[in-house]
C-alpha cells in the first residue's frame, strides 16, 4: 500500500475502527494493542525519564550497552550524511543511546526519540522500536502506518536482539530517518547489527564460560568429592557435576535456570555472594572475575541438600576489646596500628583504611565499628570495584516504585539508607567513576540520599570508613580522584602494614590458620617442621594475609599429614631467595633446619632458663619442648630467636 492508501486506512481505523484488508499484519495488530493502550492519536512525544532514571537504566542495560558500542561508533560515521540515525532500545522500547546525522538526532528530540525516551506501544502507539519488541520480530513502520499523527513524519525499521545463550529479549535496533529521505535497505541494516550484537554477547559469553571451567578444572582436585555447579554471570547454568541437581531445592530441574536467575540478581559480586550465601547455607562460594568484572561463580554443595537458609539470628556485637584482640599479630607495628584505631573508633571522623591487597583492612574496619558510638547499628559494605561501573549509583543510593522496569513495586533503599545509624564502608573506594564521586560528597556534607526517581530527599546519618590499595593522592594529582571527596574522606588516616613488615607475626597467623582449617575439616592440628617455619618467615607474602591463609588451606586440603615440612609448601616458596625474595632461576635446595647454638651470655631471666632448661632436655627437639611448655612451636622459636640461642643457615 503507499502512503495515501495507508493514511486513509488510519483515518478509516480512527473514526470507525474498520482496517483496510491489504494492512501488514503486524501493523493493524500493533493499531489495535495501541487503541487497547488508550493511547492518543494527537500524542506528538514519548514520555521522556529524568537523568538519574537514564542513569538507572544504561546501568541495567551496561553488558547490552558494551556489545553494541562498536556498531553505534560506526554508525556515527556512516550515517553521518545519510539523514538516518541508529537507536539502541532496551527489552521496554526505553531508548539507551543514538548515533547518526547529527540534523535527523536533533529533529527526533521534537518527538522525544532521544536517549531516555520511552517507545513502547503503551507510550506512543505503534512505532518500529516498540512493534518489532512485540512481535519478537523485524519491523518496518512507514509515515502513516504509526499511530499518532506527529510521528508519522519519520520511518523507521527495527529489529529486536536476543541473547545468543538462552534467547532472552534484550532490546532493539532501530534505523529511523525522515519519511522522505528513508533508505529501504533500513531493516537489513538494522538485523545485521542485531546479529552483529548478539555474536559480540556469544563471544563474551563464549569467553566467560571458558574462564569459569578453566577455574573448576584448577581447583577440582580440591573438590573431588563434592558437588559443584557452575554459573556464568546471568545464572545461566555452565558446569554441574552428576549429583548437585539433586541437592537443589527446586520442583524440577526445568525450573533450576529460573531460580539461579532469582539467586543473582545483581551484576555485582557483592550481590551474588550475599544470595547465593541465602539460598545455599551450606555450600561454599568462589566468586570468578575476568578483567575485574565477574564471570560467574562455582557453588560447591559441601552438606545435605540445599534448602532455604532460616531467618539469620541476630549476633549480639563484641565488646570493642575483643574486637582488636581478635586481629592476629604481636610485632611492635601491629601493636601501634591498633592502638591507633582503638583511638579513632571512639572518635567520629572519617577514616580513611590504606594497604596492600590481602592486609586485613576490613578486619580494622569492623573492628572499629564495634568499638565505635554506632556499634548497635549496621555496618554494611560496598565493594566500588567488584562491581559493575554503571550498577555503583544504584546500589548506594537506591530507587523508588516505578522508577524503572522490573523494578521491585515498593521501591529499594540502597546501601547508604541501610547503613543509617551505622557505619558505611566502601571498599576499593579509589576505583569509584568521578562522575559519582561528586554525588556522594555531596551526599556526605548533606546527611541527604536521594532515591532514583526521587526528589524527595531522605535524611541519614551515617559514619563513614572508606578503604583503598591505592595512594588517593597520586590518584588526585592524576586527575581520577576529587581532591575535595578526599579530605573528606581521610580525616583520619589508618596504614595497615603489609604481612612481610610484621616479623613473627607470619608464624603466629600460620598456627591459628592450621589450627581453624584442621578443625573444620575435622582433623588434628598439624605441626609445622622448623625448615617450614623457616621458609614462611622469610617469604615475601606479596598476597599479604589472604595469601597465607589461601597457602595453609590449600596444604591441609591437599595432604592428610600431620606435620607440614619444605616439600608441603608452594613451589615458588621453595625456590625464593630469601634475602632477595626472588624466584631462582634454578630450584633451589631445601633449606637447612635451624641450628640450636649455646646461650650468649646476657641477662638471665625465669623464662629465658625455663625454656632452655626444656630445650635440653628434649635434645633440642624443639617440637617436644613446646609440647611440654605449652606454647605454639612457632611461639618457641621466636623465644629462641630472641634469646640469641636459634639461627638459620644464613646468618
Amino acid at each position: 500500500m503507499n502512503q495515501r492508501a495507508i493514511r486513509l486506512a488510519w483515518e478509516e481505523f480512527q473514526q470507525h475502527g474498520r482496517k483496510a484488508c491489504l494492512l501488514p499484519r503486524a501493523i493493524a495488530a500493533s493499531w489495535e494493542r495501541s487503541r487497547s493502550f488508550g493511547v492518543g492519536t494527537a500524542l506528538a512525544r514519548a514520555p521522556l525519564a529524568d537523568e538519574p532514571e537514564i542513569f538507572r537504566r544504561r546501568s541495567l542495560n551496561a553488558s547490552f550497552l558494551a556489545a553494541s558500542h562498536p556498531a553505534l561508533e560506526r554508525s556515527r560515521e556512516m550515517l553521518r550524511d545519510a539523514a538516518s540515525m541508529m537507536i539502541l532500545a532496551d527489552r521496554t522500547g526505553f531508548v539507551l543511546e543514538t548515533a547518526g546525522d547529527g540534523r535527523v538526532v536533533e529533529q527526533g528530540k521534537g518527538n522525544a526519540l532521544q536517549t531516555g525516551g520511552g517507545w513502547q506501544e503503551g507510550a506512543i502507539g505503534t512505532n518500529a522500536i516498540g512493534t518489532a519488541l512485540a512481535e519478537r520480530r523485524p519491523v518496518q513502520v512507514t509515515g502513516a502506518e504509526h499511530f499518532c499523527e506527529d510521528v508519522q513524519r519519520w520511518s523507521c525499521a527495527a529489529a529486536p536482539v536476543h541473547h545468543p545463550i538462552d534467547g532472552e529479549l534484550l532490546g532493539a535496533v532501530d534505523i529511523s530517518g525522515p519519511v522522505a529521505t528513508f533508505n529501504p535497505q533500513s531493516m537489513a541494516l538494522a538485523a545485521a547489527i542485531g546479529r552483529e550484537i548478539e555474536a559480540t554477547l556469544e563471544k563474551a559469553a563464549k569467553l566467560d564460560h571458558e574462564i569459569l571451567l578453566r577455574h573448576l578444572l584448577s581447583k577440582r582436585s580440591t573438590w573431588l568429592s563434592e558437588d559443584i555447579l557452575v554459573i556464568d554471570r546471568r545464572g545461566y547454568l555452565v558446569h554441574s557435576t552428576e549429583t548437585a541437581m539433586r541437592k537443589i531445592d527446586t520442583a524440577s530441574p526445568d525450573d533450576l535456570p529460573r531460580v539461579l536467575r532469582r539467586i543473582i540478581g545483581s551484576a555485582s559480586a557483592e550481590a551474588w555472594e550475599r544470595n547465593c550465601r541465602d539460598r545455599f547455607p551450606n555450600a561454599g562460594l568462589e566468586i570468578v572475575k575476568s578483567d575485574g568484572e565477574v564471570a560467574g561463580c562455582l557453588i560447591v554443595l559441601l552438606g545435605k541438600r540445599s534448602l532455604p537458609a532460616s531467618p539469620a539470628i541476630a549476633r549480639a556485637p563484641k565488646p570493642a576489646a575483643d574486637a582488636f584482640d581478635d586481629i592476629v599479630g604481636d610485632s611492635a607495628v601491629m601493636r601501634d596500628v591498633r592502638e591507633r584505631a582503638r583511638k579513632l573508633a571512639a572518635n567520629p571522623l572519617p577514616v580513611l583504611i590504606e594497604g596492600e591487597t590481602g592486609v586485613g583492612k576490613e578486619l580494622f574496619a569492623r573492628a572499629i565499628k564495634t568499638a565505635s558510638a554506632c556499634a548497635s547499628g549496621p555496618f554494611v559494605p560496598v565493594n566500588c570495584g567488584g562491581m559493575a561501573r554503571d550498577l555503583i549509583a544504584s546500589e548506594l543510593f537506591g530507587y523508588v516504585k516505578g522508577a524503572f522496569t522490573g523494578a521491585d513495586g515498593n521501591g529499594r533503599p540502597g546501601k547508604i539508607e541501610k547503613a543509617d545509624g551505622g557505619i558505611l564502608c566502601l571498599d576499593e573506594i579509589g576505583e569509584m567513576p568521578m562522575d559519582l564521586q561528586s554525588y556522594l560528597l555531596r551526599v556526605l556534607e548533606d546527611g541527604i540520599v536521594y532515591r532514583v526517581g526521587d526528589h524527595e530527599g531522605r535524611p541519614v546519618s551515617i559514619r563513614l570508613v572508606s578503604m583503598t590499595n591505592r595512594d588517593l593522592m597520586d590518584e588526585v594529582g592524576a586527575g581520577r580522584f576529587r581532591r575535595d571527596l578526599f579530605y573528606r574522606i581521610a580525616a583520619a588516616r589508618l596504614r595497615i602494614p603489609p604481612l612481610r613488615e610484621r616479623g613473627d607475626d607470619v608464624l603466629v597467623l600460620a598456627e591459628r590458620f592450621a589450627g581453624r582449617t584442621a578443625a573444620r575439616l575435622g582433623r588434628a592440628t598439624p605441626s609445622f617442621s622448623n625448615d617450614a617455619l623457616m621458609l614462611l618467615r622469610h617469604y615475601g607474602w606479596p598476597g599479604n594475609v589472604r595469601e597465607l591463609r589461601n597457602v595453609i588451606d590449600a596444604i591441609l586440603a591437599l595432604c592428610e599429614t600431620d606435620r607440614i615440612d619444605v616439600e608441603h609448601l608452594p613451589l615458588e616458596m621453595r625456590m625464593c631467595d630469601k634475602a632477595s625474595h626472588r624466584t631462582c632461576a634454578e630450584p633451589a635446595a631445601a633449606p637447612k633446619a635451624p641450628t640450636v647454638l649455646p646461650p650468649r651470655r646476657g641477662a638471665r631471666t625465669p623464662e629465658r632458663d625455663a625454656i632452655l632448661a626444656e630445650v635440653e632436655a628434649c635434645a633440642g627437639n624443639l617440637t617436644e619442648a613446646a609440647r611440654r611448655l605449652g606454647i605454639a612451636r612457632s611461639t618457641l622459636y621466636v623465644r629462641l630467636a630472641k634469646y640469641g640461642v636459634l639461627r638459620s643457615p644464613e646468618d
